[in-house]
């Protein structure tokens, strides 16, 4: 039990999920490996920009956004752009990222019941550790370009199912 579903008394962390943290502890203060793992980034910011991809800059160490409200402006937030350019990363290249935007913020206002939208619409590309090359990188810019040339023809998203808490994890849609 200990290797692979852990105990209690570990924080209910199997081994091999303690020696995970370890590992990244350790180069997490490493300089070199941190220079390398910011560099990684920079690149994929760099390549999305010089093809003319909306993305927030600058960009952090561990993700890249795209700026989807900019990108996909022609679908109104109550259609969720965000999740529409998420899912045409994955229809189109098996790129998986995640919305942070409407589906993730938006409320009805308590007083008027009116939807309050927030003020980005955004798909975080995160970029693990130790896991992509340069190449994949290219293939992701590939994809969001070919995204940009076919961007009118992108639509927006009904919500068909939506929990009262932490919708962005279990709600369902469909495209219009």
């Amino acid at each position: 039990m200990i290797l692979r579903e852990g105990f209690i008394t570990y924080g209910g962390l199997a081994g091999r999920d303690l020696d995970a943290i370890a590992v990244g502890l350790m180069e997490g203060l490493d300089e070199e490996y941190l220079a390398y793992r910011i560099g990684q980034t920079a690149y994929l910011a760099d390549q999305m920009l010089n093809n003319g991809l909306p993305i927030v800059v600058p960009a952090g160490g561990h993700a890249i956004y795209l700026d989807a409200g900019h990108l996909l402006s022609h679908i109104p937030q109550a259609e969720f752009p965000g999740q529409a350019l998420a899912a045409a990363l994955y229809l189109e290249g098996g790129i998986r990222g995640v919305e942070i935007g409407s589906v993730m913020f938006a409320y009805p206002d308590p007083d008027s019941g009116e939807t309050i939208f927030p003020k980005l619409e955004l798909v975080r590309l995160a970029i693990p550790r130790r896991t992509y090359t340069q190449s994949h990188f290219d293939y992701v810019v590939e994809i969001c370009r070919k995204l940009v040339e076919k961007r009118e023809s992108l639509k927006g998203y009904r919500l068909t199912y939506s929990p009262q808490l932490l919708r962005h994890f279990t709600a369902r849609f469909e495209p219009l």
